[in-house]
């Protein structure tokens, strides 16, 4: 049973609304393949860090942002472990023009999701017998323009090409 607390307050104008109404892990992993032999080699590491974000509406004004994160370690050019994280959370979020919703679930909403990743990595890789892994801080305004940069420049070739957004030729 959903409790009050749960559900996003309606907006009787269109004010700007935001809202964190829950954070969560969609999904995690780790392995780590070449233990025990990891653990008598020198320690080395060498990190290749992915994030990835996607965003859903869940319902009017209700949106899930997944922030995914894969970190994979080597040490002497064998794998030492691999982590991901899918770090999860809804947000109300309402009274925005379009272009300010979509900066919100790329990047606003992703901002307030990777402290909570990134505490999740640290704690399995911890678990796992490793050193503490910190991630350093991610500028996601900067990765969203980014994104959006190239989302233009494809926009371009497709026009170029005889292609429209959907991908088909005409």
């Amino acid at each position: 049973m959903k409790s009050s607390a749960d559900q996003p307050k309606p907006q009787t104008n269109n004010t700007p609304h935001f809202e964190i109404q829950r954070i969560y892990i969609k999904d995690s992993s780790y392995e780590a393949p070449n233990t025990p032999h990891t653990f008598v080699d020198e320690w080395k590491p060498e990190v290749q860090l992915n994030l990835e974000t996607k965003s859903n509406r869940i319902q009017e004004n209700l949106h899930e942002v997944v922030l995914s994160i894969t970190a994979t370690v080597t040490t002497s050019k064998k794998s030492a472990f691999i982590i991901e994280v899918h770090q999860a959370g809804i947000f109300a979020i309402s009274g925005f023009p379009n272009d300010q919703l979509r900066h919100m679930l790329g990047s606003f909403c992703p901002n307030i999701l990777f402290p909570y990743a990134r505490e999740a990595i640290s704690d399995l890789v911890v678990r796992g017998g490793f050193p503490q892994l910190l991630l350093a801080p991610v500028n996601f305004d900067a990765l969203y323009a980014q994104h959006l940069e190239d989302q233009k420049k494809q926009g371009n070739k497709e026009h170029q090409n005889g292609e429209d957004g959907d991908g088909k030729v005409h």
